[in-house]
């Protein structure tokens, strides 16, 4: 196995994929495994002291949704069971959870989708109402939830991802948009409402396919005919100061920005729509995390990699490696570390033909990168 770094410009070999020994210094692209788990990691986020939380993706069901990782081959259900119930099993319960962030006052939020499994599979299920949770660090308690109406949340909605600025007491959901326009999703915490807007091109996949391992991901329409895949907006972040939102499509090229306050204030879809700029390239991705110093790091699909932009508008590769085989989520954890999940969704029977060509483990993964970095997002 080989990977490589970036450093100042420069792609360098990194054979041995391991932590520092003691007194030797990290280089930004250092990259070693946290966890080799039998289910499949979703999203993750991790604390500052380096507690790893991690959705179950929903494409591959298990007997819990979501986790806390006790080793490098352990994982418990968090907060507890009861929340990890059974698909539809009763209101308490986290039927398919995706987005997960932890927040600067000890909440770690997630997003539930509902969606159930479709109808032609071989365990339907019928959809759930969406909705948002908080539960408290230290004791696993819900501190908060929110269920979305139609308006909001409509049937067939996918909210995927989400950022939290838990200072103004908002949250910016990525909802890719399933059988509906995919939205930008806003939930006032304090008035417990939310708000939805769609009425932009920038939320849209552009028409480029997605590759990985050299294969186009699409799968075959109801004629069976084969169709690439096209996913909407998806990896979603919050600048430090919570001023601007960033959001891009997975099949897309382009990173977006649009000021929060706008999404915050209610702002008309058309003012919010020619606010929406240009923040830079990206790679396609399935996530994101922006740091405190401005740098934003993607999850790169087509190349088994971690890409950076820069504020100065340059992307990077900050590591490439086997490992990285559709590296899903990102989230800071402890000071420089970059926590990464690594699920190989494009091996699901949904996206590879009805054909399951998983190869255990899944990895949960980190990567050095120096900067002042968010734990939680």
């Amino acid at each position: 196995m080989r990977a490589s770094i970036l450093v100042l410009g420069l792609v360098l070999p990194l054979v041995q994929t391991v932590p520092a020994a003691a007194g030797e210094q990290l280089l930004p692209g250092a990259i070693e495994a946290v966890a080799e788990l039998p289910i499949n990691p979703g999203n993750l986020a991790v604390t500052a002291e380096g507690r790893v939380f991690a959705t179950v993706h929903q494409f591959r069901r298990a007997g819990v949704q979501l986790m806390e990782i006790t080793g490098p081959q352990s994982y418990k259900a968090w907060p507890d069971a009861a929340w990890n119930g059974p698909f539809g099993s009763g209101p308490d319960v986290l039927n398919s959870v995706l987005g997960i962030r932890i927040d600067r006052l000890g909440r770690l939020w997630t997003i539930d989708n509902g969606l159930g499994d479709p109808p032609q599979g071989p365990n339907p299920t019928p959809n759930q109402t969406p909705k948002l949770m908080a539960f408290a660090l230290a004791d696993g308690k819900p501190v908060f939830r929110y269920e979305f109406p139609p308006e909001t949340g409509p049937a067939g909605s996918f909210l995927n991802d989400l950022a939290v600025d838990e200072e103004r007491g908002f949250v910016y959901l990525a909802d890719l948009g399933g059988s509906g326009a995919p939205a930008l999703v806003t939930v006032d915490l304090s008035r417990k409402t939310s708000r939805r807007f769609a009425a932009s091109p920038a939320l849209q996949a552009e028409d480029l396919d997605l590759v990985v391992e050299g294969r186009v991901i699409g799968r075959k329409g109801p004629d069976g005919a084969f169709k690439a895949a096209r996913i909407p907006l998806n990896p979603i972040t919050l600048s430090a100061d919570g001023e601007t939102l960033y959001f891009g499509a997975m099949n897309g090229e382009t990173w977006y920005q649009v000021p929060a306050r706008l999404l915050r204030q209610g702002a008309e879809d058309r003012v919010i729509a020619a606010a929406i700029a240009k923040a830079g390239p990206k790679p396609v991705s399935d996530g994101a995390s922006t740091d405190a110093e401005g740098n934003h790091y993607f999850t790169d699909l087509g190349h088994n990699a971690i890409a950076v932009l820069s504020p100065d508008g340059k992307l990077d590769t900050l590591v490439q490696d086997d490992r990285l085989i559709w590296p899903d989520a990102l989230s800071f954890g402890e000071p420089g570390w970059l926590y990464i999940a690594v699920n190989q969704l494009h091996r699901v029977p949904m996206l590879n033909g009805g054909v399951d060509a998983t190869v255990l483990p899944f990895r949960i993964l980190r990567v050095y990168t120096g900067t002042q970095g968010i734990p939680g997002r």
